[in-house]
């Protein structure tokens, strides 16, 4: 048994969905044992349901909260903190108030195991939004709910590929509205939350980029009217003064293949698009969501539930188990 292997608490996920199994298609891998000591935050009965669909051989173990420090963790074995919130017979595939407050129950005994230092990061299933509020849990999704139980205001989202991070100052709102919300303070603070979360990963001076918001990076008032002088340069340069290692803005055609080819460690995307297509160019199964700037470490499949497929033992496993892997690369580094 390593002492010094992170410990990753896993949840489930919406227990109709996908989750169960793609958890068990990762963990039937001997790298993510060797990487980690991991384990599920779920219901056992579900787990032993979904090997059957997956025509699984593992072992599932009921563990308590106590005995995690304790256990060996051997490949082969899926070990489970059981919740005991879902019966058997739930229905696969389909919406289920149950399922959606099971979800949100892991996912805050994740939290509350997090933030008593048992575990080193969370990995977490999809959840289902209309289930979560169906179940009583009126959250857009993960991030908020981790966002509030963790006390944290400031927040990104950021996506992980094989050679290929991006942290994002506007997501989920229109391109006219996301010109309007981007501030140097923005810039700064986003920065910021990148060169902190990778330091605290072991990256000791990380290098990040910043994206301009035009053509060209505005290509020196060329293109636009002047949103990288008034906007991004403004939060660039604070940084630079704080000792951050950034340059930027820099024109997006360029920067992402720089990037994957090594010159930098993270890219600053201006809005959603920016950031997202280069990322799922690399492939949809291997793209990762993390939500940085919480207090913990926290990663995610970069799908939803698939209630059309699950049951059929058919679900990729690929972004499950890179989730697991980000995880235990991003958390902080035991003694």
């Amino acid at each position: 048994m390593n002492q010094n292997k992170s410990m990753v608490g896993i949840t489930m996920g919406d227990a109709a969905g996908v989750g169960p199994e793609i958890i068990l298609k990762s963990l039937a891998s001997t790298e993510i044992y060797e990487l980690s000591r991991p384990f599920v935050i779920g219901d056992t009965r579900i787990l032993e349901r979904a090997k059957s669909y997956v025509n699984s051989h593992l072992t599932v173990q009921t563990i308590t909260e106590d005995e995690l420090e304790n256990l060996n963790f051997t490949h082969g074995t899926v070990y489970c903190l059981d919740l005991n919130l879902v019966p058997e017979d739930l229905p696969v595939g389909q919406v289920s108030p149950i399922a959606g407050h099971a979800a949100f129950e892991y996912l805050s005994k994740a939290i509350d195991l997090a933030n008593k230092g048992k575990i080193d990061a969370i990995c977490t299933g999809p959840l289902n939004k209309e289930a979560l509020h169906k179940g009583g849990h009126k959250y857009p999704g993960h991030t908020e709910i981790l966002a509030e139980l963790t006390g944290t205001d400031e927040f990104s989202m950021m996506l992980s590929a094989p050679n290929l991070k991006v942290i994002h100052v506007t997501t989920h709102v229109g391109i006219i509205d996301a010109v309007k919300m981007i501030n140097p303070e923005r810039v700064y603070r986003v920065i910021k939350l990148a060169d902190e979360t990778l330091k605290k990963s072991g990256i000791e001076s990380p290098k990040i980029a910043v994206c301009g918001i035009n053509p060209h990076a505005g290509e020196n008032g060329l293109f636009g009217y002047g949103e990288e002088e008034e906007k991004v340069i403004p939060g660039v340069q604070r940084a630079q003064k704080e000792g951050v290692n950034v340059v930027g803005p820099l024109p997006a055609d360029t920067l992402f293949f720089r990037t994957v080819r090594g010159d930098f460690d993270i890219v600053v995307a201006m809005y959603h698009d920016q950031g997202h297509g280069p990322v799922k160019v690399l492939g949809l199964d291997a793209g990762v969501n993390i939500t940085i700037g919480l207090p913990i470490i926290r990663t995610s499949v970069d799908h939803g539930t698939a209630f059309d497929i699950a049951g059929k033992g058919i679900a990729d496993e690929k972004s499950m188990t890179e989730a697991l892997r980000q995880a235990v690369e991003l958390a902080p580094k035991r003694p």
